[in-house]
């Protein structure tokens, strides 16, 4: 059983029947050491994706991990904390980067792990869809090869478009894929991956099988700098 993991989860899990700013003072000791714990599984994961990856050599986890602080200034939830870690491994300025990287989420309702770009600017956006379009042979060569087809089988659709949007031809025979807001897959993590000695190598082999497509993204997002 991965000790790590578990005790994060029961963390979160705890945080979130009292999400308030008493109860975290009173166990401000116990987040210490979960929040240490999620910063040492990033910086192993870092190390692994280094491996096939050249581009996360020089990344650092305090840069990729997110804060569980939430900015509640413009939210009608006002609960002052986060339910959940994540951490978002990419190179170019980590958690901020608008490059395609490798994201874990640590969560009691549901666990997962992430690779692409989410939420780009919108003309990074349009050149991507651009791209997506004028390279779809090449995108499916990479979302059909048989280990990608098993373990991401969609697109992350928040925010997708019900229209193909205008500049691209309504009868392009990969349309949906030009409506998503995000380029983005996703593999939920069960239980036997989350209790498992080895946690981090495995979510690094699931990473590795995304990296070709984290590469078919980052080649656009380069040129759009």
């Amino acid at each position: 059983m991965n000790m790590a993991t578990q005790n994060i989860l029961k963390f979160i899990s705890e945080l979130k029947i009292n999400n308030n700013r008493e109860w975290f003072a009173q166990n401000k000791t116990w987040y210490e050491q979960v929040k240490g714990e999620f910063e040492q599984l990033s910086k192993q994961l870092i190390v692994e994706i280094a491996k096939f990856d050249d581009e996360i050599k020089t990344v650092e986890a305090k840069d990729c991990v997110f804060r569980i602080y939430r900015d509640t200034r413009f939210s009608h939830d006002k609960t002052p904390y986060k339910t959940h870690f994540g951490v978002f491994i990419a190179a170019a300025g980590g958690r901020k980067s608008q490059r395609g990287g490798y994201y874990l989420h640590l969560d009691p309702a549901g666990c997962f792990v992430g690779s692409g770009v989410w939420c780009p600017e919108p003309n990074l956006l349009k050149a991507l869809r651009q791209s997506v379009y004028d390279n779809i042979e090449e995108l499916n060569s990479i979302r059909f090869q048989p280990q990608f087809a098993e373990h991401f089988t969609s697109f992350f659709e928040e925010d997708k478009l019900k229209n193909v949007p205008a500049g691209f031809p309504k009868d392009f025979q990969d349309a949906e894929l030009l409506k998503l807001k995000h380029y983005l897959v996703e593999y939920k993590l069960n239980d036997e991956i989350l209790n498992a000695d080895d946690f981090v190598l495995q979510i690094a082999d699931i990473f590795r099988i995304s990296y070709p497509f984290n590469s078919f993204l980052n080649y656009t997002v380069d040129e759009v700098k």
